[in-house]
């Protein structure tokens, strides 16, 4: 548990250096200016190549606000997740060896079952395929639907010369 403690920090600090690091200002992100409907295919396959590398850590908050408004929405969702993590947690942690209640021997293993007789149809009630490919279709349209739109700048002119230095 430690060594999860002492790693967090560390993890934030290279997601700070790598995906936040990219982030482009919203006065860039948002510029109507450089919004046109590709002329072709080809067009919009390039764009959404280079805007998706320009503007990967702009998209990686959008997908986190889709993911956080999602959970948000789905409330049974996060619910039945926490109760089966808890569950586990519970039974790892306070019973350990097998418990005599009356004449009953209570083991760990029954215990596990009725965690699953419970928590497994909670889960499927709160719809988690649904809600992740709503995820998935979501942040897609929105994501290529941007960088389909967005015209390159300039320097997109002068990043295959720089590839090639």
């Amino acid at each position: 548990m430690d060594l999860i403690r002492a790693s967090i920090p560390a993890y934030i600090q290279s997601l700070k250096e790598t995906r936040l690091g990219s982030l482009r200002s919203p006065a860039e992100f948002f510029d109507v200016h450089r919004i046109s409907r590709p002329a072709d295919m080809n067009q919009a396959t390039s764009r959404i190549s280079y805007n998706t590398r320009y503007f990967s850590g702009n998209y990686g908050l959008i997908v986190a606000a889709l993911t956080v408004y999602a959970l948000l929405t789905n409330l049974f969702l996060i619910f039945a997740v926490l109760f089966l993590v808890g569950g586990f947690a519970a039974i790892n942690k306070w019973a350990p060896e097998p418990l005599q209640v009356g004449d009953h021997i209570v083991t760990q293993k029954s215990l596990y079952i009725a965690l699953f007789v419970i928590g497994l149809p909670m889960l499927y009630i709160a719809s988690p395929i649904s809600t992740f490919f709503w995820l998935v279709g979501a942040s897609a349209i929105l994501v290529l639907g941007h960088a389909a739109l967005i015209e390159p700048g300039v320097e997109s002119e002068y990043a295959a010369v720089q590839d090639q230095v």
